[in-house]
């Protein structure tokens, strides 16, 4: 009897740790109740068409002067017109980097980045989130450190290089006043005729799931509630199956058994998730006859409902678009935008049709996307804004920095590249080459720094990479300086 009661006595004390302690600060799911609070006031204040605005992204372009539809004029100038519509009248909460921009300075990116959220800050009283694919380095700074593409690092097999390659890169985004970042890359490269296997950390799901795992804990730190101003937010894509297309082309449908699609697509999705991801982009394609974009179960009922995934699910380029014009389930591009909301879309990559906000207006208000949807989306979006900050610093300064592009962020990357190469035949002992020896250095791409940094490098496809790589070797000039 005396122990049964001593027995008692144990599980009461222990119950009341969660009250003394986590408890205080956090919710079963892991969430800042005082945080929540702030996220709720916001939202109680909110008009639907400035809840619908959170809900927009457009892209850098619609905001510059001169230029067409999909590029602007260089130097690039912020058009104060625009601004007033993006920012006064459509209430837009996101604007990311265009595909076919270019570098800029961290000088440029703290002017463009300060007069964006001061405009937002002053017609909405909320800050915009600026997002960007800083994939294996800071692609679109100057001076920026760059790393192995992700088949590289998942060469190297070391998580802790994984990690403090995301971490650098986190910092020097910072630097660049940007706290949003479209990376890391989970697709399983498993077909080697898809174009975006350079990209991956391989076909392996687990090796998949630990290094993606690294890399999120790299951009984001360790408490994601709390992301401070030398982490970014991460994003895991592209959610799912995007790198198994039954053609081999990119942006094409997938055809997947469901024990692959549980057990290796979504695992590296899962792990990530589970370790506090704060966002993810979703396939650009098809899965098993249904457009990604338009999938009910795998957007809310795998993420929301059984991962209980609080962050935010945002489309890939214009893909709310391709449900019309390519997968042709839509009957006109309001019905697009219903379809994916639906779906479990949280924010839409448009990235030009400022239309896209009128539309979901009046959605909404014909009860085709019910209110709730949309508060559940704009929560998260709101959510993710709080965690990093922004609504205390939506804006901060390069010289906060001092550590970008400096020379222990170039030994880290050298390091990472070191562990990468990877050794496949040494017939007749050739390497290591002899001093001596005549080379001929031959192929396409032995004299062209484009194809030895490739894509997302200084800019999408990384053609502009000769311009500012200029104090870099090809794999020709190397051998040449090392040799004669």
């Amino acid at each position: 009897m005396k122990s049964k009661k001593f027995l008692n006595v144990i599980i009461l004390i222990l119950s009341a740790f969660p009250i003394t302690g986590f408890a205080q600060n956090f919710n079963d799911s892991g969430k800042d109740f005082a945080l929540e609070q702030k996220v709720d006031s916001v939202l109680s204040r909110m008009s639907l068409e400035e809840k619908v605005g959170q809900m927009a992204q457009f892209t850098l372009d619609v905001l510059g002067k001169g230029g067409g539809l999909y590029a602007s004029d260089e130097p690039f100038e912020l058009d104060p017109a625009m601004m007033d519509t993006v920012f006064g009248k459509y209430k837009v909460g996101s604007i990311l980097n265009t595909s076919n921009n270019r570098a800029r300075t961290t000088e440029v990116w703290e002017n463009t980045v300060k007069a964006i959220q001061e405009k937002a800050l002053k017609e909405i009283g909320i800050p915009v989130i600026y997002g960007i694919d800083a994939i294996h380095g800071t692609t679109y700074t100057v001076g920026a450190t760059f790393f192995p593409q992700q088949i590289g690092m998942a060469a190297t097999f070391n998580p802790e290089l994984v990690e403090e390659g995301s971490r650098i890169s986190a910092y020097e985004t910072r630097a660049s006043n940007i706290p949003w970042n479209f990376s890391p890359i989970l697709d399983l490269g498993r077909d080697p005729r898809w174009p975006r296997q350079w990209e991956t950390f391989g076909e392996d799901p687990y090796l998949a799931k630990v290094l993606g795992m690294a890399s999120v804990q790299g951009y984001q730190g360790r408490d994601r509630n709390h992301i401070d101003q030398n982490h970014v937010a991460a994003t895991l894509k592209h959610y799912m199956g995007y790198g198994v297309p039954y053609s081999g082309k990119d942006r094409t449908p997938s055809i997947i058994t469901e024990s692959d699609l549980r057990e290796k697509h979504f695992e590296p999705f899962r792990a990530a998730v589970e370790g506090g991801a704060l966002s993810i982009m979703v396939n650009s394609g098809i899965v098993n006859n249904v457009s990604t974009h338009a999938d009910y179960r795998l957007l809310t009922e795998w993420l929301k409902k059984d991962l209980n995934f609080d962050g935010v699910i945002v489309t890939d380029w214009a893909d709310v678009q391709n449900l019309l014009s390519r997968d042709h389930i839509a009957k006109d591009y309001r019905d697009a935008i219903r379809i994916a909301i639906n779906a479990g879309i949280d924010m839409v990559m448009e990235p030009y049709n400022l239309k896209f906000c009128d539309e979901l207006v009046a959605l909404v208000k014909s009860g085709e996307v019910k209110q709730e949807r949309i508060d559940d989306a704009v929560r998260r979006i709101l959510r993710m804004k709080y965690r990093l900050g922004l609504f205390d610093r939506p804006y901060w300064s390069r010289n906060e920095y001092p550590d970008f592009g400096s020379k222990a962020h170039e030994a880290a990357a050298k390091a990472a590249a070191d562990e990468s190469i990877t050794l496949l035949k040494n017939e007749g002992n050739i390497l290591p080459l002899k001093k001596e020896a005549r080379l001929l250095v031959t192929g396409p791409n032995a004299n062209s720094m484009r194809t030895l940094n490739g894509g997302w490098s200084y800019s999408w496809q990384g053609e502009k990479t000769e311009e500012f790589a200029q104090q870099y070797n090809t794999i020709f000039e190397a051998l040449q300086n090392k040799f004669g």
